[in-house]
């Protein structure tokens, strides 16, 4: 016979578990699309948070006394595991910024999309970059790198077993701004170089022939360009977004390097 038989103790150290690894469910990328359903979150929430109980069998001491120290505890692994899924949530903005600038050069920053799910008006070129590196995180199967990263976490960090580290925690992410304006600038540098040698040109033109009107005909000729390196540099999507998912482990392992 299969014994359901457990005791309080194990009760709340499961939901300790489930906890941290709900809100890093509900925080990562991929797993925190609005278009995911909510109770498939749940699911996979409950269902990981099963296995690594199984895993951390037997469970170690946690030490609290009263109700206020358990909702401490609630509260530090609600933090942990939303420190982690925002660290490498953040890094699939970069893609965000790379497509604003690239937009402000070739001339199309009024058309901006609503994007679900971040409910915020993002750049069409931003949205494009922003889907077809959530298409490569699925087929690059980086999202078994994350789920296999929180469940390092708990190695790292067992349970109550966080420190915040605001020393750490700050360089960390003065560290990744500086990436993320590296990085971001890296994927939009083939369009900003193409755009900033055609302004060349255009100022050339102008001063050769003043009657032509560059204005008008540096507009459409920005966005024909732009729209042509887009489709020729398509072959690089899968370096950029190489470059996203490796600043992805970093800032996840100074995070948490932060909070050990």
């Amino acid at each position: 016979m299969i014994s359901l038989s457990f005791s309080m103790y194990d009760l709340e150290y499961f939901l300790l578990i489930l906890t941290r690894v709900s809100c890093f469910v509900f925080a990562a990328p991929f797993f925190s699309l609005n278009n995911t359903p909510r109770h498939v979150r749940v699911a996979l929430s409950v269902f990981t948070a099963l296995l690594l109980y199984q895993t951390l069998t037997p469970a170690p001491a946690v030490e609290y006394n009263t109700v206020m120290g358990y909702a401490a505890v609630v509260i530090k692994e609600a933090v942990t595991g939303l420190i982690i899924g925002l660290g490498a949530n953040l890094c699939s903005a970069i893609v965000n910024f790379a497509g604003h600038v690239m937009d402000m050069e070739t001339g199309l920053s009024m058309v901006t999309l609503f994007d679900p799910n971040t409910r915020e008006n993002i750049s069409i070129t931003g949205a494009y970059y922003q889907y077809v590196v959530m298409l490569m995180l699925i087929a690059s199967g980086m999202y078994r790198y994350l789920m296999g990263a929180l469940a390092d976490t708990f190695i790292l960090i067992p349970v109550n077993g966080a420190v915040f580290r605001m020393d750490s925690l700050m360089a960390s992410a003065v560290k990744f701004m500086s990436n993320y304006i590296i990085i971001g600038f890296r994927i939009c540098l083939p369009v900003f170089c193409v755009i900033l040698m055609l302004n060349a040109i255009l100022g050339v033109l102008a001063k050769v022939s003043p009657q032509m009107n560059m204005f008008a005909v540096g507009i459409q000729l920005k966005i024909l360009v732009g729209l042509a390196v887009l489709f020729l540099s398509a072959s690089m999507l899968p370096s950029a977004a190489n470059f996203i998912f490796q600043q992805m482990k970093e800032t996840i392992t100074a995070l948490v390097g932060g909070m050990m």
